[in-house]
């Protein structure tokens, strides 16, 4: 057996578990087989089966299994959700589940920050902001659902957020446990002091790498080359360029870090402004290369959102209930842009749609639906975007499951990566895949289908 086969199937130590009964009451602790299961997914395709599920419900409870893991060298995994698509919160291990109470709000400054604990839903923490027209920057599909502690530890971004609004760019403070128990709470002068004395070398350390970043000035600017797009792979090393003050530092590097570098106890945002006017169209360009030129003049305009849907997007849903016949009309190789403009008033709304429609006038159209402020209308053009992820899984073959990934390529270059990609999925004959995406950050979903139990589709894969 080899070393990872073994580790595997080692059973966690006597002495942990024995403290573990000590620190969690029975009825928040799961081993048996059908509750290890049940928790060995999340919204991904992956399966990892825990050994132990921990749920918390206090900080205390996290600082002492955190003492404790980190003496045992047992590993460790966090979660709040679980909507993940990407299996950040599955365990082969211990796996810790936010309980109950986690749902501390606080509204700062007539809703310009609100402090949050990690269980709150981000749809709940924006209900809390609405009358004062503010809301938290992130903006995922999962929002509904989606816990404050995935939506920071992912960097979870979304449909209106891009780059600018995500947690990364919005945070004003952060508490955290570090996996040797420690707190510290950067709006907390006292805890912050603590920290500085119990911590200095850490600290330091940041700040040296933070030096030593900035001083290198080809791999600063590849940095920054990198994450001027949407990119939420690995660490966020922009921090080491963007911060020189080490706690700022290590704050951002928590974000995005999917728990691999602590246990977010409490986030801050600077809120962002929630327009009450608003309205969504939908342009169908006659071909890619036309839909991705009209992007980056679509950018330096008034919009809140601009999702790109590529012909077999459009195609998954044209036979649901409450689409447009149109739709089934359209040409093979269509491809539309769904846009929407937010504003403080109705008047500045209308100013809005006509700079964005006298921005693309002189691109070739295939179909349009005009700007609308009915809900029901801009509720549709969006059920057309938000139904195009369900619809692959609805056709897939028994035994097959649901990929999606994401890619981005620079605003400029849009139409090559969406061709490349339209070209690879034909290649390898994925006839059911769809392409959709952020298209003012060149972000790009593609879905398909894929079954893992025979060579020749791995191979494919």
């Amino acid at each position: 057996m080899n070393a990872a086969a073994q580790l595997e199937r080692a059973p966690l130590p006597a002495a942990f578990l024995r403290e573990v009964e000590r620190l969690i009451p029975v009825e928040r602790r799961f081993d048996d087989p059908l509750s290890t299961l049940a928790f060995g997914t999340d919204a991904s395709f992956y399966r990892l089966i825990p050994k132990l599920v921990v749920r918390v419900e206090s900080e205390a409870e996290v600082i002492a299994l955190l003492k404790l893991t980190h003496a045992e060298n047992v590993p460790v995994t966090f979660r709040a959700a679980g909507t993940s698509l990407s299996g950040q919160a599955i365990s082969d291990s211990v796996l810790i589940v936010l309980g109950d109470n986690w749902n501390g709000r606080e509204i700062r400054n007539g809703g310009e920050q609100i402090r949050l604990q990690p269980g709150v839903i981000g749809a709940n923490a924006n209900a809390v902001l609405a009358p004062f027209q503010r809301k938290i920057g992130p903006d995922p599909a999962s929002i509904n659902a989606a816990k404050i502690g995935g939506i920071v530890a992912n960097n979870s971004s979304g449909m209106c957020c891009g780059t600018a609004q995500n947690t990364y760019k919005t945070l004003a403070g952060l508490r955290v446990v570090l996996a040797d128990g420690t707190v510290v709470d950067s709006e907390d002068a006292s805890s912050v002091a603590a920290f500085r004395q119990s911590h200095a070398a850490l600290l330091e350390q940041l700040s040296e790498l933070g030096r030593e970043t900035r001083a290198n000035t080809e791999l600063a600017a590849k940095i920054r080359h990198k994450y001027r797009l949407k990119n939420t792979t690995g660490f966020s090393l922009n921090a080491l360029v963007d911060y020189d003050e080490p706690l700022d530092i290590l704050s951002h590097l928590m974000v995005g870090s999917e728990g691999t570098l602590g246990f977010i106890s409490a986030v801050t945002y600077d809120t962002v402004p929630d327009h009450p006017h608003k309205a969504s169209a939908l342009v169908v360009f006659p071909d890619v290369e036309t839909c991705c030129l009209a992007v980056p003049v679509l950018k330096q305009q008034p919009v809140s959102a601009v999702e790109l849907l590529d012909r077999r997007s459009l195609r998954s849903v044209e036979h649901k209930a409450g689409m447009p016949e149109w739709v089934k009309e359209l040409s093979p190789t269509a491809c539309a842009l769904l846009i929407e403009s937010r504003a403080a008033s109705q008047s500045l709304l209308h100013e809005q749609i006509n700079l964005i429609m006298t921005s693309i006038a002189h691109f070739p159209v295939e179909k349009q639906v005009d700007f609308s402020e009915d809900p029901v209308v801009y509720n549709q053009l969006w059920k057309i975007r938000k139904d195009t992820f369900p619809a692959v899984g609805a056709v897939r073959q028994t035994g097959t499951t649901v990929i999606i990934e994401d890619v981005t390529f620079p605003v400029e270059r849009l139409a090559e990566g969406v061709n490349r990609l339209i070209e690879l999925l034909d290649k390898h004959r994925y006839d059911e895949a769809i392409l959709f995406g952020h298209a003012l950050e060149g972000n790009l979903h593609f879905v398909f289908t894929q079954g893992f139990d025979d060579p020749a589709q791995v191979a494919r894969y």
